[in-house]
């Protein structure tokens, strides 16, 4: 087995069991095809130097841990600004579609309190979490990542605070990418942040929105997140994203409910 999420094969990719999510062994996690159209827009050309401001992501389908087609289409070509459309296809079918917008990259002499809002906050010193998921050492998209927990979880109701440093690469033979590190970890925000309990429901993602007021930096991320359940079968999970030097994002799910 391939230890990566995906493998490539030309323009396809082809899911590895290390894409699957909690929910069934045959559907890809959130977290895995969200990174996954980071990574095919950050491929685009662009004019002038330019990074990832915003990423949302539409999980139409159930996406089956297969192959996968990658279509790109830049929707709006700037200077300033770029917007790409990423879709992702099994069997000729639109199982995810993304729009991701891309900002030009100036120096700008800027105070640094107004870069980095101020964060108190290190993976040092927590243990390492092997229990973070439903099953302990299961082979899925949690099995990626060296999780170390302050609170939440599949298991713990209410919010959640949990470090994130993904060990395994996204597609083999390549670099993780910031924003690709920083994708895969805002879709655990409802699994870290659970209101009900996982084994009488499933609280199931159909989207992701994730803004950036910057690039993640280093390999620990961190999420502080929280969910709101409505009374008709809807929900919201919301994280703070953040690395050693600060917050640097937000994250926004839109959850559809429902019992066992």
């Amino acid at each position: 087995m391939s230890e990566a999420v995906y493998t490539r094969e030309g323009a396809v990719v082809v899911a590895t069991p290390y894409a699957a999510g909690p929910w069934h062994p045959g559907m890809q996690h959130g977290g895995a095809p969200s990174a996954l159209v980071a990574w095919a827009a950050e491929q685009v050309p662009t004019a002038t130097p330019m990074r990832i401001a915003r990423v949302t992501v539409e999980l139409l389908r159930p996406v089956p841990v297969d192959r996968l087609a990658i279509e790109t289409e830049v929707i709006r070509d700037g200077r300033k600004i770029q917007l790409v459309q990423v879709r992702l296809l099994h069997a000729g079918k639109e199982v995810t579609r993304a729009m991701v917008l891309r900002m030009r990259i100036a120096d700008l002499p800027l105070p640094a309190d107004a870069i980095r809002p101020a964060f108190d906050g290190s993976p040092d010193g927590i243990a390492a979490d092997r229990a973070f998921g439903p099953v302990a050492d299961a082979v899925n998209f949690g099995a990626n990542f060296e999780v170390r927990r302050l609170r939440g979880g599949f298991n713990q109701l209410g919010p959640g605070q949990v470090w994130f440093r993904q060990h395994r690469a996204l597609i083999a033979d390549e670099p993780l990418t910031p924003v690709t590190r920083a994708m895969a970890v805002a879709d655990f925000s409802n699994g870290i942040a659970p209101v009900l309990p996982f084994d009488a429901w499933t609280f199931l993602n159909a989207d992701l929105t994730v803004s950036f007021s910057r690039m993640p930096e280093g390999d620990w991320l961190f999420s502080e997140a929280e969910s709101w359940i409505g009374d008709d079968g809807a929900g919201l999970a919301m994280t703070r994203l953040a690395d050693r030097q600060g917050w640097f994002g937000r994250a926004v799910q839109s959850l559809v409910i429902e019992r066992r």
